[in-house]
């Protein structure tokens, strides 16, 4: 990204030596020697930031901020002042001046402050334009997002809504799994029909059977009449089956025999139940590497997973972050009536730099949180859960004691597959041997990471 920068100082010298040490570190720099100048300057060129001294004749950097503030508030205004001049560098912040340097100049010193007031300035731009994006923002439902892997993700859901075929969902948990369900259902030619949902992890083997496939009057203890079960139940609809990577394995030759006849034997029953139902599967498992350790039945496998939709992490979902953080904001201010215009670019950067480990989940908590606790009109850090506010990203593997360096386990395996890669030169079977992983497992786990490319043809 391109940093614009206007420099403006009355000493000559000293613009061209700060041009000089700025434009080494890959900014983009202009200067000029008065303040009307540089008022001109603004109005005819782009910038990112203003750096000005203050003491300057004819119109001083006080009143440049001022105007610049008054006229252009998307530019950040850095001021600098003599060294012991802090009356004079308040002045210039309350004029609305975003930071001050003092001299003489640390060049580094000034290089922080300028990244920081640049950054400032993108993070207010984003925040606003998906302020007004939220609205008319691509999505499928409710599953919202601008990023590549969401378009994606979206054109796929639209060519595979009118169809009939079973479906299986993967990701990790949190990423809006039985959203994409529950829009499949409502968006296809059976939303007339019931959407029939059961957790295949939240219940015991001899309770879920009886629940899939229903059971005869006294097939056993408390069966005091005929049930006929969620796939008679979803007759017409839709039937997901949560988690399925936790189906018991006794109970997979029937649930993949029912698929395969249409039909359902009841617990305790001779005789068979027809169902019309379309099956859609979740699971934040891999099945694939639970299929070649003889966890999950291959034909059953393969029989859900006729069209397979792989849910992104929201980390990996570039600024849909900002974006989702907006829509939870406004449903969250208008179910509270309270007036919260956005988020501030200190709020906004939490957020983006934060790796979500609970994905849109924890987003969704996080500013229902948020918007409970705030008293203002723009959210702010100190509204964040602690765990976010106190978030640092670490370029390390294993860090110290301070848990504010700790990352969850998935960004340490993620870091370090990508390292294994690297250091084999993209040979992926090398790399799965190094890891321990089968190549099909480190293809999907690559795929996820969007790192599919790297070493296809090793």
């Amino acid at each position: 990204m391109t940093k614009r920068l206007l420099i403006v100082d009355d000493d000559r010298s000293m613009c061209e030596a700060l041009s000089a040490g700025l434009e080494r570190r890959k900014f983009d720099t202009t200067w000029v020697t008065s303040g009307a100048e540089a008022l001109e300057r603004i109005e005819s060129s782009p910038l990112d930031c203003v750096v000005t001294d203050l003491r300057m004749p004819g119109i001083d950097g006080l009143e440049l901020c001022e105007r610049i503030v008054t006229n252009r508030p998307d530019i950040p205004v850095i001021a600098i002042t003599a060294f012991g001049s802090l009356e004079t560098a308040i002045a210039a912040i309350r004029v609305g001046a975003y930071d001050f340097v003092t001299k003489p100049l640390d060049l580094e010193a000034l290089v922080v402050a300028v990244e920081r007031a640049v950054q400032h300035r993108f993070l207010t731009a984003e925040v606003k334009r998906l302020r007004e994006l939220v609205g008319t923002s691509p999505r499928f439902e409710e599953l919202l997002g601008g990023s590549p892997a969401m378009k994606k993700i979206h054109g796929l859901l639209r060519r595979i809504v009118d169809t009939d075929s079973s479906v299986l969902i993967t990701g990790e948990s949190g990423t809006g799994k039985e959203v994409v369900a529950k829009a499949l259902h409502t968006r296809g030619p059976r939303s007339d029909g019931p959407f029939v949902a059961v957790n295949c992890a939240a219940m015991p083997e001899t309770l879920l059977e009886s629940e899939l496939f229903g059971h005869a009057r006294g097939a056993f203890t408390d069966a005091r009449q005929t049930r006929s079960g969620l796939f008679v139940d979803a007759n017409g609809g839709t039937l997901l089956l949560d988690e399925i990577g936790d189906l018991p394995l006794a109970l997979q030759p029937k649930l993949l025999r029912a698929l395969q006849e249409r039909r359902v034997r009841p617990v305790g029953s001779s005789s068979e139940i027809p169902f019309d139902a379309r099956l859609i599967a979740t699971t934040n498992r891999d099945l694939e590497s639970a299929v070649e350790d003889g966890r999950f039945r291959e034909d059953l496998y393969f029989r859900i997973n006729v069209i397979h939709v792989d849910l992104p992490p929201l980390r990996a979902r570039s600024t849909d972050a900002l974006l989702l953080a907006q829509h939870f904001l406004r449903h969250y201010a208008r179910e509270s009536g309270k007036k919260i215009a956005g988020l501030s670019p200190d709020a906004a950067q939490r957020i983006l730099d934060y790796s979500w480990p609970g994905n849109v989940r924890e987003l969704q908590n996080c500013i229902e949180r948020a918007v409970a606790l705030t008293q203002y009109e723009l959210l702010s850090v100190d509204d964040l859960p602690e765990k976010i506010r106190a978030y640092r990203r670490s370029h390390i593997l294993i860090a110290g004691n301070d848990p504010s360096e700790l990352v969850p386990l998935e960004e340490v395996e993620r870091r370090y597959i990508l390292r294994v890669m690297e250091a084999v030169g993209d040979n992926k079977t090398l790399a799965a041997q190094i890891l321990g992983l089968g190549r099909k497992t480190l293809y999907r786990k690559l795929e996820r990471l969007g790192a599919s490319n790297a070493g296809r043809n090793r």
